[in-house]
């Protein structure tokens, strides 16, 4: 395939950046999108120009690392899928395709395709944790009864990858489907309970701190996830840190 690439290239934070045009011959439909990026800068290193930068490391779908807003859509046309598990054979042979990072305030852009996702980590280290007591009383987790649909529904949550597709599309750049998922995974055990009211109000404090917008329940962020986070998750989210607001002492 030959392909047209348009770019987006930004120095560093400081920098305005702006899409630059590239084109790429003899990428094979078998190639994942990550390797015909690799092909891209091979081409632009042979050519004494500097690579695009971007981010990766599994190339296995569970880091989302590779992010990227592909087309007009996080990692690309296909569902239920990172960047790197995108193959060009969802492309067709004398495509244009549009490359830019996600775009929030909460993720500036350090440099061409990379952001700072480091806000993500704050959120989580504000109350994405169980505080256990390891002094030789605690009891083994495999004896604690647990309804399977809560089970089902906590690990369902614990898959979220924080790799910020659900803010990258929603409109108001809102973290709540991650956040949800954090809180879900734990609220929804016995282990999570004892701080439940005090990790969701922190963690919802520190997502406004960290400049993302609201939910408004347009769906998008469900829609493009990669591990198809539910909506049911904001739902519990709000009504944990409705009841916190209210009982808590905080």
């Amino acid at each position: 395939m030959k392909l047209t690439l348009k770019v987006w290239r930004q120095k560093n934070s400081d920098d305005k950046g702006k899409i630059e045009t590239y084109n790429v011959d003899n990428i094979s439909e078998h190639m994942s999108f990550l390797e015909m990026m690799d092909v891209l800068n091979e081409q632009l290193i042979a050519e004494g120009k500097e690579p695009v930068a971007f981010d990766h490391d599994c190339r296995e779908g569970i880091c989302g690392m590779c992010s990227m807003f592909i087309n007009g859509e996080p990692h690309g046309p296909g569902k239920g899928i990172t960047t790197c598990q995108l193959h060009m054979r969802s492309f067709n042979d004398g495509d244009t395709i549009y490359i830019e990072p996600f775009r929030s305030r909460g993720f500036p852009v350090i440099k061409d395709l990379i952001v700072d996702r480091s806000a993500f980590d704050r959120i989580q280290q504000a109350g994405g944790y169980i505080s256990i007591n390891t002094s030789g009383n605690t009891i083994d987790a495999n004896a604690t009864p647990i309804p399977k649909d809560d089970a089902d529904k906590a690990f369902d949550a614990a898959t979220c990858i924080g790799c910020g597709a659900c803010v990258a599309t929603c409109k108001n750049s809102s973290a709540m489907l991650f956040i949800s998922a954090k809180v879900s995974q734990l609220a929804l055990l016995p282990q999570g309970k004892v701080e439940a009211k005090e990790r969701v109000l922190a963690m919802v404090e520190q997502m406004d701190k960290e400049g993302f917008g609201n939910c408004s329940n347009t769906g998008a962020c469900e829609v493009e996830c990669p591990k198809g986070i539910s909506l049911e998750n904001i739902a519990r989210l709000n009504r944990e840190f409705l009841d916190a607001s209210i009982t808590s002492d905080k």
